[in-house]
């Protein structure tokens, strides 16, 4: 995912510019195996900017191994930045982490994360960053590439990337590195440095605009900066938001509501206990198809009431789930992780779910072994899956 940043067109003291889009360094929707978001701000280097890099690992995604009565999970985070055409390495960090649980049951929680940060001073230019994650004990590891374009903050008022929170615990800030919310959360929790060449008052306006770019939510406030730099730390309350993809716009305007300078980020709005891959209800029911079959699929579809139909959604999948009394639904996380990897991998000239790779991926899960024939001079190319447990082969021939 790229963290698209437009260029601020300042003049004088006070003129119009463009609210800047923060997308953050994960696709909406995408999940790599460990969460990584990425934000610019003014740095103390001259000519510098500096790139906060946030890293959240789920303990569920690593392996733990029994360690002197308790378990242990160590996994190696490689971080490297190249030129915007990832000819030259610039700059690589390589560090080791460990994490102790004291029981199974902690090493296997949905709930519990291992939180990484770290910071560069970086030329204000556009960099291909690059973060890789190894688990040492499963051989596994994770690849995040994403293109950052770090900004000059030599202007007379600027505004660095919006970072969303968690939680807080006493002083310490847990950024919500993934961009999601429930759809249940009735606040928006955020903070950002305000950059400003003179003690003033801004007219600061936040809003949330919709995925049709529609603006559902806003509030106005006056907001008192010195000259340097500004923390701000703010709670929008009354923000409970549907299903579905937003933006949080964080601007400052003038007399006329012009924007002087403004930042962005897009997050998304889940359902609890429920991924993140799943941004649209309607397209949700429509993937189901693979293992609810047409009747049940119709039955939600009919539904007009988008809260019944939601609840009906939500109800079968409850019925499928084989372990209840947890928060997560194995099944449909697996189910809709398939669909995700299908969408990623198999896409055509439609999406990939819909594809004969999507929909064997789905049902079935990844192949024991694939047979690749790129390159045959009689035929068209194909490859081969094997399904060694139900003693199946499926042949793809590339039209």
């Amino acid at each position: 995912m790229k963290t698209v940043i437009i260029i601020l067109l300042l003049t004088s003291s006070i003129v119009l510019a463009q609210v800047e889009y923060s997308h953050g360094v994960v696709a909406i929707g995408d999940f790599p195996g460990f969460y990584i978001d990425a934000a610019n701000y003014k740095s103390d280097k001259p000519g510098k900017t500096r790139m906060d890099v946030f890293i959240q690992v789920p303990y569920k995604n690593l392996q733990f191994v029994k360690y002197k009565g308790k378990f242990q999970a160590k996994y190696s985070v490689t971080l490297s930045f190249y030129d915007e055409d990832k000819d030259d390495l610039l700059l690589e960090k390589v560090w080791n982490a460990k994490i102790t649980a004291p029981n199974f049951e902690a090493a296997s929680s949905e709930n519990n994360y291992k939180y990484d940060y770290r910071s560069f001073d970086l030329e204000p230019e556009t960099y291909v960053m690059q973060c890789n994650l190894y688990d040492k004990d499963s051989k596994k590891d994770f690849t995040v590439d994403a293109t950052i374009e770090l900004k000059d903050f030599d202007k007379e008022i600027q505004f660095s990337d919006l970072i969303f929170i968690d939680t807080e615990i006493d002083s310490q800030i847990i950024p919500n590195i993934a961009n999601t919310v429930e759809s249940t959360d009735s606040t928006l929790s955020f903070f950002y440095e305000i950059y400003s060449d003179k003690n003033q008052t801004l007219n600061l306006k936040y809003e949330i605009e919709d995925s049709e770019e529609e603006i559902i939510y806003t509030f106005s406030i006056a907001q008192d900066v010195l000259q340097g730099i500004n923390f701000i730390k703010y709670k929008l309350d009354g923000t409970a938001v549907s299903l579905g993809k937003y933006r949080l716009i964080a601007k400052a305007i003038d007399s006329d509501d012009d924007v002087i300078v403004g930042t962005s980020k897009y997050f998304v709005s889940k359902i609890y206990g429920f991924p993140a891959t799943i941004t649209d209800l309607d397209e949700a029911v429509t993937q189901m198809i693979y293992i609810s079959g047409s009747t049940i699929q119709d039955e939600i579809e009919d539904i007009e009431d988008s809260e019944e139909r939601l609840q009906k959604f939500k109800d079968y999948w409850k019925s499928k789930d084989p372990s209840p009394s947890t928060i997560q639904n194995e099944v449909l996380y697996e189910y809709y992780r398939r669909v995700a990897y299908a969408n990623k991998h198999f896409k055509h000239y439609y999406a990939g779910w819909k594809t004969d790779m999507g929909m064997i991926y789905i049902v079935l899960g990844p192949p024991n072994n694939v047979e690749r024939h790129p390159f045959e001079y009689d035929s068209k190319p194909y490859e081969i899956w094997y399904y060694y447990g139900i003693n199946q082969q499926f042949y793809f021939v590339d039209d």
